[in-house]
């Protein structure tokens, strides 16, 4: 027993002790007995008041005095208090030091709640979107930023890839929205400012497409002088020829590049939004047709399986450039006799293009780099296997235009498959 009972126990038992004499003195055992315990009960009760008082008063007043084991009570509750009070205190710094790090952030920091109302944002933010406090504090997020994609985006709650988008405010400010999920799907948005990034990519899309323009007709005349001299190797010294056939390769080899160029511009550039019912069938028969022209000695087995009658609807030029590349760079690294697969086959809720090969295959390490420019799986650049370097990446960008997926499957030694599926949307059946 703690001391501070044992002199709660001390007036108790003079109370009952006193009750009990002086019940006995005048013949009124029960009744001092009951007039003890009355006593007794008011004063517990009156301790209880004044605790329940002060705690009411957010404990701003003085402390009540009193002793006992309710002496005890309030001193360990004020003990509470105050250690309550410093960690408050400590969080709360904490709390102002993060807001304070956050405000200065050039990028916009912004915290939504699980329903999509706007809970707290920093200064950046409220330079970026427009926001004002405290109107907007509370309100739906899409409410506040009224984009078709921003909501979209917002709603879909997959959020592996950033959004960009302009400015609400100010339409020469290109914003990238990364969202990420916390809590009971609370969300913790980070703005920033790419508008200089997309200026540079603007510029770099210009430069490529102007450079190929202009380099075009200088390679055209260059080009035509070569085919010209080689048409009269006959009248020309014999170790010309060698040069002769060396300058026409290299010659048809940066005409190659400068088609795949001003391709990926067009891609990059266009917005046209009629698109037309591609029959896929004859498309790909003309393709295979085209490999096995190209493949001729070297002698390879491809075949066709058409296992669906779909239609797309899409752009007949880009898709053909793209299943081309495809099946065109089966051929090329092949071996000579190897076996390519060209299929086309309803696939989940839509519909995909696979071509398959028993060529080398390519190490793992590649395989999410080979849509980048120029990447080359082949480091040694072979004149009689490589392309530019550049048609997986044309690939990649009419595939995006019809919403579609690359998808990549390789085994070293084992050979090569690429799949592109196109969702149900682009999808049209006879």
């Amino acid at each position: 027993m703690t001391s501070g009972w044992r002199r709660e126990l001390r007036p108790l038992l003079l109370l009952l002790t006193i009750a009990l004499a002086a019940g006995y003195h005048f013949d009124t055992l029960s009744i001092s007995l009951a007039l003890a315990c009355g006593l007794y009960i008011i004063w517990q009760w009156l301790q209880l008041y004044r605790l329940h008082h002060w705690l009411k008063q957010g404990q701003s007043t003085q402390l009540p005095s009193t002793y006992g084991i309710w002496g005890s009570i309030f001193y360990q509750t004020q003990r509470l208090q105050q250690r309550s009070q410093k960690h408050q205190q400590r969080l709360q710094a904490i709390i102002n030091r993060i807001q304070d790090s956050t405000a200065a952030l050039q990028d916009a920091v912004l915290m939504v709640d699980s329903h999509g109302n706007l809970e707290w944002w920093n200064r950046a933010a409220g330079e970026f979107l427009g926001l004002k406090a405290p109107v907007d504090v509370g309100q739906p997020i899409t409410n506040l930023i009224r984009n078709p994609l921003f909501k979209t985006y917002f709603d879909s709650v997959s959020y592996d890839e950033p959004l960009s988008i302009p400015s609400p405010v100010n339409a020469q400010l290109q914003l990238q929205f990364n969202i990420t999920l916390f809590g009971r799907k609370d969300r913790l948005i980070l703005v920033h400012d790419v508008t200089r990034l997309k200026q540079l990519e603007a510029m770099r899309k210009d430069f490529v497409a102007n450079v190929s323009h202009e380099l075009r007709t200088p390679l055209t005349v260059v080009s035509g002088y070569i085919e010209t001299m080689d048409m009269a190797a006959d009248y020309l010294p014999p170790r010309w020829g060698r040069m002769i056939s060396q300058m026409a390769q290299q010659s048809r080899r940066m005409e190659n590049l400068i088609t795949d160029l001003l391709m990926l511009s067009r891609l990059e550039t266009s917005h046209q939004n009629q698109s037309d019912t591609i029959a896929i069938t004859p498309m790909l028969a003309t393709i295979v047709a085209d490999a096995q022209a190209l493949s001729g000695e070297r002698d390879h087995n491809i075949t066709l399986a058409i296992q669906s009658d779909t239609q797309l609807r899409g752009y007949q030029d880009e898709l053909h450039s793209a299943f081309s590349n495809l099946i065109f760079n089966a051929v090329k690294y092949t071996q000579d006799g190897g076996d390519i697969e060209v299929s086309w086959s309803d696939h989940g809720e839509g519909v995909r293009l696979c071509v398959k090969d028993n060529g080398p295959g390519i190490d793992e390490h590649h395989i999410p780099r080979l849509t980048e420019r120029f990447y080359r799986a082949d480091p040694s650049r072979n004149n009689q296997t490589g392309g530019t370097g550049l048609g997986l990446a044309i690939v990649k960008h009419v595939l995006l235009r019809h919403q579609a997926e690359l998808e990549i499957r390789s085994t070293l030694g084992q050979g090569s498959e690429f799949c592109c599926h196109f969702p149900a949307e682009r999808c049209l059946t006879d």
